[in-house]
């Protein structure tokens, strides 16, 4: 969080993070090109000859008011492969909430889990845990064939029962309810600390 006091806004940051191909900048896409433009900056894509995200998508969202100052909300994906580890840690830095974007797809558990725990590994390293942090899981990609079962999934990744969604990205089901719990998860967690 960073306060503008000349401005009177609050700049909140949301970082979708999950495994490669999961689907955060899908979802980043789709809300972007929903919403009213007045209301978000531009989206900034950064892309390696493979068409995956290497630094961030970046936009700014702004909604109503907290203790009389403006909210801006501020969204990024990390980049999911491995090799970009040190990205991650960059990108996590000041965070405020945290989208983590599951693919519901069995052979990509492993890689589901291994993320999980490296962005439980880097917020620790910022005095952060999951366990007391505002973070929503969305599970993607639930119109594939032979995907887990959402009991499965919730077993094996909402270890804290925060709040969860599924969805289909790339058709936007589920992309806007997962966007607006973690924005509220985000705004009480503010509003008990200002």
């Amino acid at each position: 969080m960073f306060i503008n006091w000349a401005l009177q806004e609050i700049n909140l940051k949301i970082v979708y993070y999950g495994p490669g191909m999961s689907g955060k900048t899908t979802n980043l896409e789709y809300i972007h090109s929903k919403l009213d433009p007045s209301l978000a900056g531009e989206l900034v894509s950064l892309k390696t000859k493979e068409d995956r995200t290497i630094f961030f998508d970046f936009m700014q969202i702004e909604v109503g008011r907290i203790k009389g100052k403006k909210p801006k909300f501020n969204l990024y994906t990390v980049p999911g492969q491995v090799y970009y580890a040190s990205s991650r840690k960059v990108i996590l830095n000041g965070v405020d909430g945290i989208v983590f974007v599951a693919d519901s797809q069995p052979h990509r558990m492993e890689a589901n889990i291994e993320t999980l725990l490296d962005l439980e590994n880097n917020l620790k390293q910022d005095g952060h845990s999951l366990e007391k942090f505002p973070w929503v899981i969305q599970f993607n990609k639930r119109d594939l064939p032979g995907v887990d079962s959402l009991e499965s999934l919730q077993k094996k990744l909402n270890f804290f029962d925060v709040p969860s969604f599924e969805a289909i990205a790339v058709k936007g089901d589920g992309v806007f309810n997962t966007l607006k719990s973690v924005i509220n998860g985000v705004v009480a967690h503010v509003q008990s600390q200002l």
